[in-house]
């Protein structure tokens, strides 16, 4: 994926930025200007139809480079406000969030007390709003370490990680497991339904002609019409949840994790049947 011209975007945009009026520019509000004359939001016009997370985590790791190089302050804080409005007119939700080292971090945090030294009060207030609003991801692959692919790959197994530890605790002591991966035709028990629902349906249309012999029933007589019975309803709802289920196991991949506890269940009981078997013929032999 070539993202060099929104790249290059960026580079006019933090040096336009630095220049602001012919001066070495520092203020938050110099930044917004130039954005909004610069209409620089349209650089998400460039973003690919997929891949969306790397696309930002490029951004992101470019507008992070200025503020890590020994260049002038103007620059540095050019990147971090950059770095900022990148992520809040991102036009995805949920936003996705900055990827950031630890030692990219101490570089930022370097820059606060810097511009707190310069009396630049904007920084440290920005600095603490985007904390308090979590819009960091806090790693160990450095910018000049790693490429955003890494970047991206680490992100990715976090959140895999994130998901299965959510998925562990969802499921701990719990019956929910139990209702996704069941069987709802063996849960009605299905087939006695369905035949039950027939000998119904059939002496319901015995006790109506019967009756019609004495008394009037074309009131009643559709009753022993309707040709869907209780049994064909019920099957028809376990073959939608059958179908809704598969779909599930599809997007969430859960049923490939509950056939490998079910291996393990299965080789854990075949290795205690091993051990008990030995135990036996142990026994058997020592007997003889």
């Amino acid at each position: 994926m070539d993202l060099s011209s929104c790249k290059l975007d960026i580079d006019e945009l933090i040096n336009e930025f630095a220049e602001f009026e012919q001066g070495e520019s520092t203020a938050f509000r110099d930044m917004k200007r130039v954005w909004l004359s610069k209409r620089f939001s349209y650089i998400y016009e460039a973003r690919p139809p997929s891949n969306s997370s790397y696309f930002m985590q490029a951004l992101y790791a470019h507008a992070i480079g200025y503020i890590i190089c020994p260049t002038s302050l103007s620059r540095r804080l050019g990147g971090l406000y950059c770095l900022y409005c990148l992520y809040e007119t991102q036009p995805f939700k949920p936003p996705f969030k900055i990827y950031i080292s630890l030692g990219e971090l101490k570089k930022l945090k370097d820059l606060v007390v810097e511009a707190k030294e310069k009396d630049i009060k904007v920084v440290s207030v920005l600095v603490k709003r985007m904390l308090d609003m979590n819009i960091f991801l806090f790693g160990f692959v450095d910018i000049n370490e790693g490429s955003v692919a890494e970047r991206v790959n680490e992100l990715t197994d976090l959140q895999n990680a994130h998901i299965q530890v959510a998925y562990k605790k969802l499921l701990a002591n719990t019956r929910i497991e139990h209702f996704i991966h069941m069987d709802l035709g063996m849960e009605l028990d299905l087939d006695v339904l369905k035949k039950m629902s027939t000998e119904y349906t059939n002496a319901k249309s015995l006790a109506i002609k019967e009756g019609g012999e004495v008394v009037d029933v074309q009131n009643i007589k559709h009753i022993s019409e309707d040709k869907n019975t209780i049994g064909d309803i019920m099957e028809h709802i376990a073959e939608d949840w059958n179908v809704q289920k598969q779909v599930f196991y599809r997007q969430t991949g859960l049923n490939q994790h509950y056939s490998e506890v079910q291996q393990q269940q299965l080789e854990q009981q075949q290795e205690a049947a091993d051990e008990d078997y030995d135990k036996e013929l142990e026994y058997l032999l020592s007997e003889a």
